[in-house]
């Protein structure tokens, strides 16, 4: 049936047309953003999933950050470390050559208080944006000996969790200027037979001579300084280790960071030639439309040559 009153056939190629152009739209919207998913409206589910790895993401740069730092603080007490130990070597040589009889002992103690001087100035240089793990003062208020590096961020059914790489300076610290002096090198030690107290930082042998007690006591000395390289040497190893865990970590947390970033690629971005191709797919459908919408209109201009 014919009518002048309803046009089904427009109605109908209307309805496919205005389909057609909202499809394009979407399409044009994914080609000109990238995503497939860029709205809460596109799927629900997916950005809300995208949204919390991007932030998880965000936070594991800034783990990314705190490991630079925790690096390079490691980085700078080793360094001091090393160079420490090779001046306490150097000491222990002296008072080596100092054993022997008839030898100027002043004239060695000269050197010594160079050397001294000089693990003062390396704990003292060991600092590192305002952290210095050699030279410390233990009584100060909030003083901490473990220290803390931020490692990882985590995301668990309960909430989030912060992971930290912890070391323990109680054994790595040099000079501690609280009044025991439990650094490695301000510990007291007091000599057998002179009944004098030194650390490795204070001693001194210029007065001694070539008495069995005070060569005694020399050895002693001695032996306080090799065990104190030793203390050093073992501190060393623990900062290497420190520092090489945290390396690993920062690989880590780099090839995590990209895995997420992949992983929120493969739920919201848009595949380009998927979209390219049904956009030229759409854009004929759009041209039929309009082609579709002519004819039939064109059906109530032929109702006229029946009254001709």
């Amino acid at each position: 049936m014919s009518s002048i009153m309803t046009n089904a056939s427009a109605m109908t190629a209307l309805q496919s047309l205005n389909q057609t152009n909202k499809n394009m739209d979407i399409t044009q919207g994914r080609i000109a953003t990238g995503y497939r998913v860029a709205t809460a409206s596109d799927s629900a589910a997916y950005w809300s999933i995208a949204t919390t790895m991007r932030s998880d993401t965000k936070a594991l740069g800034t783990v990314t950050d705190a490991l630079g730092l925790g690096a390079a603080t490691v980085d700078v007490a080793y360094t001091a470390m090393d160079a420490s130990i090779k001046v306490v070597d150097e000491i222990k040589s002296k008072l080596v050559a100092a054993r022997e009889p008839g030898v100027d002992r002043a004239a060695i103690q000269s050197e010594v208080d160079e050397l001294q001087n000089q693990l003062v100035s390396i704990a003292k240089s060991a600092n590192f944006s305002g952290e210095n793990w050699l030279s410390v003062d233990s009584s100060a208020a909030g003083y901490n000996a473990t220290k803390s590096v931020v490692a990882s961020f985590s995301r668990t059914s309960t909430g989030v969790s912060i992971g930290t790489i912890n070391v323990d300076t109680s054994n790595i610290e040099l000079y501690d200027a609280n009044a025991a002096g439990d650094g490695i090198l301000d510990h007291t030690s007091t000599t057998t037979n002179g009944n004098v107290t030194y650390s490795v930082a204070t001693l001194t042998i210029a007065s001694y001579t070539d008495s069995a007690n005070d060569l005694a006591d020399l050895d002693q000395i001695i032996g306080t300084v090799d065990g104190a390289l030793k203390s050093m040497t073992t501190a060393a190893s623990k900062l290497g280790a420190a520092s090489k865990r945290i390396d690993m970590q920062k690989d880590f947390v780099s090839n995590l960071s990209d895995a997420m970033t992949r992983g929120v690629g493969q739920l919201v971005d848009a595949d380009m030639n998927a979209e390219s191709t049904r956009l030229k797919a759409l854009q004929v459908q759009q041209q039929l439309g309009v082609q579709a919408m002519s004819i039939a209109n064109s059906s109530s201009q032929n109702i006229l040559s029946l009254f001709r």
